[in-house]
């Protein structure tokens, strides 16, 4: 019989949609008290984990509004990556699999509020978490819970618009936007695994000098001179390119960046939609659907250019075939092994900084990962 004895913990909470993130954050979100788990309910394939680090990602703010395609249902519990340490396992988890001691990093597609089937409430804002042992990972050696907590969701994302969408090629020119988020460092790192030459656009010269310390060939601030605007800046990337313009773009950003991205691609080229963070308001919020202020992109430029869209939707895509996952997930897996990725963290706040940490993502200010330690 298991006789660990847990106190109380945290969690927060989002109590209801709001319209906007920023309203959610500020209004209807709250830390209350995590009653310990109770271990004789532990089911024979469950493990326990003490959440030790828990990323705080840009989708988990547009959930706080109903912004996002998926949504979990209020009150829940944000935090779709994190990890920590296991306290107990079930009856059926073999030693070999997870054992007590081990440090483990959830798997956002099977737990938490990304999740579909029965395991939302287990989620990273929270002191504990309940998760069957075939949704958690062993942190590889050298990897800390803050690096493990920020791996997944970033390069699998970049994994399938590079690869399985983009299918870029070795020699061939990358334009990475926004290359200073979450995803955007995981994309340059991935890009040159691949062997494409990688420019990098961003709108801070401080947070460009990092990027390019991750690996990126050139670097071009978009942030117009006046204002929150983006500049013109298709003709310093034709230069880098010798008047060609780039092969792919790898687009975050979305709105005006998308419009000068499209003018910068060399004639059939491939722009991959990854995310849209300068419009995050594409979406009606509380939860409505519909989107009244969708992108829009020029069919005569896509037209006279051959161009190819493609939407990238790392997790939707998987939820259609599932047998997308296993290759990519081995393969960054591997990468880690190998020493050849990893995530890089600009910010680290205690559960109770919440807040301070959810603004700091939605205002820009993180680069690449941002975690909270519960």
């Amino acid at each position: 019989m298991n006789t660990l004895s847990l106190p109380p913990g945290q969690q927060v909470l989002v109590t209801e949609f709001a319209d906007d993130p920023v309203s959610a954050i500020e209004q209807h979100l709250r830390l209350v008290e995590q009653a310990p788990p109770d271990l004789a309910q532990l089911k024979p394939d469950e493990i326990l984990v003490r959440i030790r680090s828990a990323a705080v990602a840009w989708v988990d703010l547009l959930m706080t509004s109903g912004q996002y395609q998926h949504m979990p249902e209020p009150p829940y519990t944000p935090g779709m990556e994190y990890s920590g340490d296991v306290l107990a396992v079930g009856s059926d988890v073999a030693p070999s699999q997870i054992a007590v001691g081990d440090r483990v990093f959830a798997d956002f597609m099977q737990v938490g509020p990304r999740s579909y089937d029965g395991y939302q409430k287990a989620s990273g804002y929270a002191t504990y978490a309940v998760l069957p042992a075939h949704a958690a990972f062993r942190i590889p050696d050298g990897f800390s819970y803050d690096e493990a907590c920020n791996l997944l969701g970033n390069y699998e994302t970049a994994y399938h618009c590079l690869i399985t969408r983009g299918q870029v090629q070795a020699g061939e020119t990358v334009l990475i936007t926004g290359a200073s988020g979450s995803t955007g460092m995981a994309a340059v790192q991935v890009a040159k695994l691949l062997g494409a030459t990688v420019i990098a656009t961003g709108r801070s010269d401080e947070k460009l000098a990092l990027v390019r310390d991750m690996g990126a060939d050139h670097v071009v601030n978009t942030r117009a001179e006046e204002g929150n605007g983006v500049r013109r800046f298709r003709d310093e990337i034709k230069a880098l390119t010798g008047g060609r313009g780039v092969d792919v773009v790898y687009d975050t950003v979305g709105g005006d960046t998308s419009l000068e991205c499209l003018r910068a691609m060399a004639f059939g080229g491939r722009l991959l939609i990854v995310g849209w963070t300068s419009t995050p308001d594409v979406a009606r919020g509380k939860g409505q659907r519909g989107a009244p202020n969708a992108n829009q992109l020029p069919t005569n430029i896509i037209q006279m250019k051959s161009l190819t869209i493609m939407g990238s939707p790392a997790v939707i895509a998987v939820k259609q075939n599932p047998s997308l996952r296993p290759p990519r997930v081995a393969q960054i897996l591997q990468w880690v092994t190998e020493g050849r990725i990893r995530p890089h963290i600009s910010h680290r706040f205690p559960l109770p900084a919440f807040r301070e940490a959810m603004l700091a993502r939605w205002r820009g200010d993180v680069l690449g990962g941002c975690v909270l330690h519960p």
